[in-house]
């Protein structure tokens, strides 16, 4: 029964190493032909540098932001520039903002308009 164990063991074992992804390793070269690790078909790896996202030309709430940076928080000037942002913000999402008209029912003018919707 032991021997039994063992062998199974041994069999999993080896099944395991099976498993282990390989890592990317040069090939060995016995000189003859090409070099497989230095292919001529495989283009240079360019390095790229990232770039910042291009700022919308004309965009209002740029400066809208910066002047809300200067403003003391919470105060009456500071919700009234929020409050432009935030419009402006609402407004390019309705321009985005696609919804189906059949979709949509509008409520006939006599309906309560606090009603569940059915």
């Amino acid at each position: 029964m032991i021997r039994h164990a063992f062998v199974l063991l041994a069999f999993c074992a080896a099944l395991m190493g099976c498993a282990v992804a390989q890592e990317r390793r040069p090939i060995a070269w016995d000189g003859l032909g090409q070099d497989p690790n230095k292919s001529s078909n495989r283009p240079p790896i360019a390095k790229r540098r990232a770039t910042p996202p291009a700022q919308v030309a004309g965009d209002p709430n740029q400066e809208r932001e910066r002047v809300l940076g200067t403003l003391r928080p919470y105060s009456e000037a500071w919700w009234a520039v929020h409050d432009e942002i935030e419009a402006e913000n609402d407004k390019r999402l309705g321009t985005k903002l696609v919804i189906c008209p059949s979709c949509v029912q509008s409520p006939p003018p006599d309906a309560e308009v606090t009603g569940s919707v059915q």
